[in-house]
């Protein structure tokens, strides 16, 4: 019979040979015996209302997530700005040195791999315009998605780092401090990187495709 179907509106169910689906809005398709789904019937504009040519056209699309990418690539731009001042400042002063700080430099760092994750990726994905970016294959897609979701798994790490040494600050009151930050620094960058390598193996061995 005919496989599961998105047509870009709505989800078709498999089907046998010569069955006919109804779906809500009282659209109809036929598997064919070639295993081909048959045009809905009647009409999108007709049995749900629907306006095709009242929807964005692509280069209305085009044109929207333009302005999203320099709004979201200005953010981040300022947000790395912001945090390569900050870790000079924490690093240049020695009063600033201490288990705290530390771990707040961790984090800024964490966030700097993230947006430079961002524009890593954008850089790969969208470097050639004519190629489908869903269905992209590549080494370089795969290694910039990766190290995207890296990125992001060390900014939560590192946030709850914060939270535990916090913790740790409430519960061992009179244990120096000292002592904890390369567990801090173990957990903060071993578990993403541990996850991280799992998760990779796993795609390549399992689903290897996207």
């Amino acid at each position: 019979g005919c496989a599961r179907d998105w047509d870009g509106l709505t989800c078709w169910p498999r089907a046998t040979f010569g069955e006919v689906v109804k779906v809500p809005c009282f659209l109809q398709r036929n598997c064919t015996q070639e295993a081909y789904w048959s045009e809905p019937f009647p009409p999108y504009t007709i049995a749900c209302g629907f306006d095709e040519g009242s929807s964005k056209g692509p280069e209305d699309q085009k044109s929207y997530y333009s302005a999203f990418w320099r709004v979201y690539t200005a953010g981040y731009a300022a947000s790395v700005t912001s945090l390569i001042t900050a870790l000079i400042v924490f690093a240049a002063f020695r009063k600033f040195h201490c288990t705290r700080n530390y771990i707040h430099m961790h984090l800024f760092f964490s966030f700097i791999l993230r947006a430079i994750a961002v524009f890593t990726k954008d850089a790969v994905l969208f470097a050639d315009e004519t190629m489908d970016h869903c269905l992209m294959s590549t080494v370089s897609c795969k290694a910039a998605v990766a190290f995207f979701q890296f990125s992001i798994l060390a900014n939560f790490f590192w946030l709850l780092i914060e939270g535990i040494y916090l913790q740790t600050l409430l519960l061992l009151t009179f244990v120096s401090d000292k002592q904890y930050v390369w567990w801090f620094i173990f957990t903060g960058w071993g578990a993403p990187t541990a996850v991280m390598l799992a998760w990779v193996l796993t795609r390549i061995h399992r689903q290897n495709t996207g």
